[in-house]
Order: C-alpha cells, then sequence, then structure tokens
C-alpha cells in the first residue's frame, strides 16, 4: 500500500520506517526543510536503536521517501496518518493547533477516499474534530474517514516496538475504513483491538496514565522502605512475583520523565476536568513524582552539607538509556537544581551530550568524554540514567579519581556491597538497611 506519514519527527520517521520495511512505500511529511534536507542527505535527527539502517536501506529500495509538499503527500497515500506534535499548553492541557492545522491542509487537498489517522497522543473526542475540520475545508462530496491509532512506543526501542507489537489498537465508525486499516497491519503479527474512535483515543492516555502511576506507587513506597530499614528492590520484587501487578515498571527511582509520560498524565487530567470527571488520583500520581526528585536532592544536601563550589559528578543526562532525548529529562531537571546552588558540575552521558548542548543550562556544565572522566576528583557521583554502561564501571578505578567516596545512585543501578567493598558510602533509592549507606 501506499502511505503517507505527515510529521517526520520520533514517532511519525520511526513509524514511516518500519511501516517501508513491512513492505508499504511511504511517504514522510514535514514543513521544517531542513529536516527533511538531512534526512534526504542520509542522516537522521534522532539516535533511536536500528531506525538509521531502516532509514537508509528503505531509502535505497525505494519503499521511504521524505517531501516537504503536504499536497504531494495527500495525494501519494491511500492513508494518510497524522503524526504532528501535541505540546502541552501552560495549563496542561494539549495543544491541538498542529492537528487543526494539518487536517485543514489535508482537507484542501482531497480529491478522492482516504483514510485519515490520528496517529499523535490526542484528547479524545479529537478525532471527531479532525473529521468536522476536514468536512469544513473539503470540496463538497469528497468521501474520507478519520481513524484513531495511538502508537505505543518505547523509546530506545522503538522499532521493535514497531515491528513486534504487544497489539495494535484501531479506533474507527467506518467498516470502509476499518477494513484498510486491517490491511495496513497485514503484515504484522499482532492481536487486533477494533474500537470506536473515542475508546482508541482514550485508550493512550489511559495506558500511560497507569504506567506513571505504578512508578509513583514503588517510588512512595521507597521512602517507607528507606524509614523503616526495608530494601525497595526486595518488595518490588515481592509484589512483582503477583501475576496480576508484575514486575515492569515497578523500578524505584528518580521518577519519570521524557517527552509522553509527564505531558500526558497533565493532559489526562486536563481532559478529565473539561469533560466533569476530574482524575485527583493522577494529581497525586504528579506530586509523588515531584517529591521523589526533591527528597534525593535532600539526601545529597544533607550528606554534603554545602553545595555550591564542591565538584559532583552527574552520570546520565537523557531522561532513559538507550535515547538521546533530553526532553523533560529528571537527569536534567537534578543538574539544574545543583548548579542552582553552586555545586560544579561535570557530566557524562552516552548519547544525550549533543542534544543537551541546545539548552541554555549547558553553559554551566562542564560535559566530559568518558564517565571516569566526569568523576575525576569528584567529591560525589549522582548516577542519573541507567545507563548499562554505569552498571558495568570499573569501582576500583572509579574510587582512584574520585576526591572523597561518595556515591547517590538515583537509580539503584549499582551493586551496593560491591560499592561498599571498595571503600564507597552508598546511597541509593528505599535501600535503607544495605552497606555502606550515607
Amino acid at each position: 500500500m501506499k502511505l503517507t506519514i505527515i510529521g517526520s519527527g520520533y514517532v511519525g520517521l520511526t513509524t514511516g520506517a518500519c511501516f517501508a520495511e513491512a513492505g508499504h512505500h511511504v511517504m514522510c511529511v514535514d514543513n521544517d526543510p531542513r529536516k527533511i534536507q538531512t534526512l534526504l542527505d542520509g542522516n537522521i535527527p534522532i539516535y533511536e536503536p536500528g531506525l538509521a539502517t531502516l532509514v537508509k536501506k528503505n531509502v535505497v529500495s525505494k519503499r521511504l521517501q521524505f517531501t516537504t509538499s503536504t499536497e504531494d503527500g495527500v495525494n501519494y497515500g491511500e492513508v494518510i496518518f497524522i503524526a504532528v506534535p501535541t505540546p502541552p499548553q501552560p495549563d496542561g492541557s494539549v495543544d491541538l493547533s498542529y492537528i487543526e492545522k494539518v487536517a485543514r491542509e489535508i482537507a484542501v487537498c482531497l480529491d478522492s477516499y482516504r483514510v485519515i489517522v490520528d496517529k499523535s497522543t490526542v484528547p479524545v473526542k479529537t478525532g471527531e474534530r479532525v473529521s468536522q475540520t476536514i468536512r469544513r475545508y473539503a470540496k463538497a462530496g469528497v468521501e474520507f474517514d478519520v481513524v484513531s491509532n495511538p502508537e505505543f512506543l518505547r523509546e530506545g526501542s522503538a522499532v521493535d516496538d514497531l515491528m513486534h507489537p504487544d497489539r495494535i489498537v484501531i479506533g474507527g465508525n467506518s467498516d470502509r475504513a476499518l477494513a484498510v486499516m486491517q490491511k495496513v497491519y497485514e503484515p504484522f503479527v499482532a492481536p487486533v483491538l477494533v474500537t470506536d474512535i473515542n475508546s482508541a483515543e482514550l485508550i493512550k492516555h489511559a495506558a500511560n496514565s497507569f504506567l506513571a502511576l505504578k512508578i509513583s506507587y514503588i517510588n512512595a513506597l521507597s521512602e517507607i522502605c528507606e524509614i523503616s530499614g526495608a530494601d525497595v528492590e526486595k518488595v518490588a520484587e515481592g509484589i512483582g512475583m503477583d501475576k496480576r501487578i508484575g514486575r515492569s515498571f515497578l523500578n524505584a527511582g528518580l521518577g519519570y520523565g521524557g517527552s509522553c509520560f509527564p505531558k500526558d498524565i497533565s493532559a489526562f487530567i486536563a481532559i478529565a476536568e473539561q469533560l466533569g470527571a476530574p482524575l485527583n488520583l493522577l494529581k497525586e500520581v504528579e506530586k509523588i513524582n515531584a517529591h521523589q526528585l526533591n527528597r534525593f536532592l535532600q539526601g545529597i544536601r544533607e550528606a554534603l552539607w554545602v553545595l555550591k563550589d564542591k565538584k559532583l559528578a552527574v552520570w546520565g543526562i537523557s531522561f532513559k538509556p538507550n535515547t538521546d532525548d533530553v526532553r523533560s529529562s529528571v537527569a536534567v531537571n537534578l543538574i539544574e537544581a545543583l548548579v542552582a546552588e553552586g555545586a560544579k558540575v561535570t557530566a557524562f552521558d552516552p548519547k544525550g551530550m549533543e542534544k543537551f548542548k541546545e539548552l541554555p543550562l549547558a553553559g554551566k556544565v562542564t560535559l566530559t568524554e568518558s564517565a571516569l572522566e566526569a568523576a575525576r576528583d569528584a567529591e560525589a557521583l549522582i548516577v542519573a540514567t541507567e545507563w548499562p554502561e554505569f552498571a558495568t564501571v570499573d569501582l576500583a578505578e572509579l574510587r582512584d579519581v574520585m576526591r572523597t567516596p561518595l556515591i547517590f545512585d538515583g537509580r539503584n543501578l549499582l551493586d551496593p556491597e560491591a560499592a561498599a567493598s571498595h571503600g564507597f558510602q552508598y546511597r541509593g533509592i528505599g535501600r535503607g538497611t544495605l552497606p555502606g549507606l550515607v
């Protein structure tokens, strides 16, 4: 099939490349000429494991192409996916101006039947608004259908998530459109859930909110563990063995971040309030998430007394491993707080430093070429992102380069007993009875 993806950001580009890999012919559209030129030159503007290989392979095979023309995209694809940004507004609600603009652009170009697919994460009822907008601006008599097909991509494993999905959700109110979407996903082996369009839109926000709830729940428990002398890792293991609960997303740490969870939780709160059914539970989730970082920072202050002029090493800048995305990264928030108190911060991240350099904060931080170099002469080491390579660091070598042997592990990544055996004082999250605790 011929498919068009409007919006060649993280979701659009990854979706387009994976659809092309599955055998479809895909045209990706973006209104940023520099981004399109970068892609035409054979480069990609983001880091995602496996994505660059897929893009290059499918460009060569002529199953993937790029353009800045929405008109060309609408004329090309039998199915048109909208994958443009839906950023938060100051009140937490979703800015739908990009969606509305693309809907109008699609409308004026339509000359025959197309399936228009909301791929962006949008509030419930958005599909109805998109349909109304297209009907308002399109030529009289032109047929189309609007479908919701939410994405469930995890940064760092998005290619695998798309090529081997655990479920495909298709929401629509037209048998014709649903049949077309079934054909789109024919190459993919996964359970397909067909719903009405409103239910599909709710599923994405509900799923992310539930995962954020699990994270905040274990983080709330981590404080109880620290006070009571329990080990949150063992508690998480114990409750996670219950198949009704599961172990995933029960890793205590600094809290959730990134481009999705903070935005989606705020948006779902706003959506619920607009519908007259407030989700106060999610407000508590946000409070717990903010409290977790503040509590961690307070622990650093208590151990070091004064942060001003102290050299502190931070391992990790991206919001999670296997991505260069620093948007709403808790690690960045942590660095910002340390800098605000006068600390001299050195930092290293395997992939996130180039994106970090685009932030105003970067000028106040010393970036290094390795984790050990960041820790050289540091008075404390702070683990902020759980990159696997940090877990395998040579602790003897780390101890030799640091000025004082203090580790604050915000991701419970390192082995506390191993750290203690090398002379470190160690403080993790919710590990109240472990050796070497600061």
